[in-house]
């Protein structure tokens, strides 16, 4: 997944480790995107939950344009799309 395809799913993302680990939790997430310079520690849970829900994970290089994309000021280690 590319950041063009997160800006054209900017209504229907959750932005942000902690919501993305909840929303699969819940069921609610199609697909996850991780920014690859991000800190291993948040990364790894989400990669982990991904795993474990069988939700597709795909990786973009830079948090700042992975936030920029899902249309925050501040960069982003994880977002997801729901369903």
């Amino acid at each position: 997944m590319s950041y063009e395809k997160v800006a054209q799913a900017k209504n229907s993302l959750i932005i942000g480790a902690k919501q993305v680990l909840k929303s699969m939790k819940n069921g609610d997430v199609l697909e996850v995107v991780i920014a690859e310079n991000a800190e291993r520690r948040i990364t790894d849970k989400v990669l982990k939950a991904a795993n474990d829900y069988n939700v597709p994970i795909s990786f973009v290089k830079s948090m700042k344009k992975l936030g920029e994309a899902g249309g925050i000021d501040v960069g982003a280690a994880a977002v997801a799309i729901k369903k």
